[in-house]
């Protein structure tokens, strides 16, 4: 396959979107594996294959580089890692302090970073990659999760610093991730009615599912994606309708 013999780490890998993207890598052929403080509800598997999971706060720089020391120690390499850990409540600016809002920062931000100078030295004996999953919400304005927004936007942000830095060692990219559908849908979109609704609001009808991502990331991480570093790869279905159109009275039929 695509990526036999090649080791991933995807950062909060054990559920939701990143364990889509740790399965998509599975069935590439690598050999994969997941951090999270909690480990998953059940073994993340595909194409008979499991991934590895090990416990980790990414928000402990000391834990972090011996775990990433650990895992090139371990496998005799790190080819890929893919800084998905993050996400955010839902939380408008007037209802948390500031050192609330900073946690979701840290979370979405500065543990990528951490991670990411933690496995620079095995990516780069490698000529590894690394795969930053950003958000819509860090290209549009990002009410209620307005921290969360904020961190993404300065992801990709680091994402392009990192590419150029790293240059011509480690490739680095950002998957730019818009409406997922995954266990806990439910908590931003309501039940299936409000989740069809929202899904009927993104061009291609529907939301994404994990393993949409998961195969993006894959794509970056390959050598069909040799070339690509510094780029941000859109994944959310064609966006969003811009509201103006249907609000206008011009241009209708009828």
């Amino acid at each position: 396959m695509e990526l036999d013999g090649r080791v991933v780490v995807v950062t909060g890998g054990t559920r939701g979107v990143g364990a889509g993207i740790a399965r998509s890598f599975l069935a590439a052929g690598a050999q994969v594996v997941v951090c999270a403080r909690r480990p998953p509800d059940r073994p993340v598997a595909a194409a008979g294959r499991q991934a590895d999971h090990v416990p980790l706060d990414l928000r402990e720089p000391a834990a972090v580089q011996a775990f990433f020391d650990a895992v090139a120690d371990r496998y005799g390499r790190l080819d890929c890692l893919v800084n998905n850990a993050g996400g955010t409540p839902y939380r408008l600016l007037g209802e948390g302090g500031a050192a609330r809002h900073a946690r979701v920062v840290e979370l979405n931000l500065l543990a990528p970073l951490t991670a990411s100078l933690a496995a620079y030295p095995h990516l780069r004996a490698a000529r590894g990659s690394v795969v930053m999953t950003g958000s819509v919400s860090g290209t549009r304005p990002s009410p209620g999760t307005a921290a969360y927004g904020a961190a993404k936007a300065g992801l990709e942000n680091l994402a392009r610093s990192m590419a150029v830095e790293w240059a011509p060692e480690v490739r680095v990219n950002t998957l730019v991730v818009g409406m997922v559908r995954t266990e806990l849908a439910a908590l931003h979109y309501g039940d299936e009615a409000g989740i069809a609704a929202v899904g009927a609001t993104v061009p291609l009808g529907r939301l994404a599912e994990p393993a949409d991502v998961g195969e993006a990331a894959v794509f970056l991480a390959s050598p069909r994606a040799a070339y690509v570093s510094g780029a941000s790869l859109l994944v959310h279905g064609g966006g969003e309708r811009p509201a103006f159109l249907d609000a206008a009275t011009a241009n209708k039929e009828g």
